[in-house]
């Protein structure tokens, strides 16, 4: 299966290692070598495609203020960069919240990018997955919410979230294509030199369910996903930041 490496101006290779850095992921992405899948690069952000689950493994972006902006639309649509047997389309979410009470919940956040002007690329069905409405309205926007409120001019922070698999979950109801929809997620928030807080979100987490009380050290969560992380060290200052 090919690999995509899609044209970005941010990244520099270390032929020697072949570490790939980006404004995505300046200390380093997540494994880009995950047997099948598709990686990309985007202006706004960078994935890795399963073509299985036909979910992001793993998303990666910058929080910076310099993308921010007025809340926009939502106009879905597929990467042209991605094949489209590989990902799903439009149509397979009809029915999904009446069926599975579950929305189409951005991987990389819109709201973090609504003054970026390539902030189409957020809504690319790749960056979507189907996110139980009490997660994605719940602690799970609010931990977004805390990442913009921590940065500031030249004080970006960077994140990583990806998708797990521990449990099976009803398959969308209309859905024309085969699909594994998450039991769970994850966000890595870290900043320049590496200081980092990492999070586990069940896909059942109750709406007031409070953000802070899903941290999860690195070390665990690197035991519950099988590609490798960029080094972070666990930090109680991006703790703070965050309001935890």
């Amino acid at each position: 299966m090919k690999k995509l490496l899609a044209a970005s101006l941010f990244f520099i290779l270390f032929s020697t290692i072949a570490d790939i850095r980006s404004v995505h992921c300046p200390l380093g992405c997540a494994s880009l070598d995950i047997e099948n899948n598709d990686v990309v690069f985007n202006h706004t952000y960078a994935l890795s495609n399963n073509p299985t689950t036909k979910f992001a493994d793993w998303v990666a972006y910058e929080v910076n203020v310099l993308n921010f902006g007025d809340s926009l639309g939502r106009d879905w649509g597929n990467d042209p960069l991605i094949d489209d047997e590989e990902s799903l389309e439009e149509p397979d979410y009809k029915g999904a919240f009446k069926e599975l009470k579950t929305d189409r919940g951005h991987q990389a956040p819109l709201a973090s990018f609504a003054g970026h002007r390539s902030w189409t690329e957020l809504n690319y069905l790749s960056n979507i997955t189907p996110q139980k409405s009490t997660l994605n309205q719940g602690s799970w926007v609010q931990l977004e919410s805390a990442i913009r409120d921590a940065v500031s001019f030249r004080n970006s922070l960077y994140v990583i979230t990806g998708t797990l698999y521990s449990e099976d979950e009803k398959p969308l109801p209309q859905a024309d294509e085969t699909h594994k929809i998450p039991s769970a997620y994850y966000k890595v928030v870290y900043d320049i030199k590496g200081n980092s807080a990492s999070f586990i979100f069940d896909q059942d987490l109750p709406k007031g369910a409070k953000y802070c009380e899903q941290k999860i050290s690195n070390k665990d969560l690197n035991s519950k996903i099988s590609y490798t992380m960029p080094n972070f060290s666990d930090s109680n200052e991006i703790m703070t930041r965050l309001g935890c």
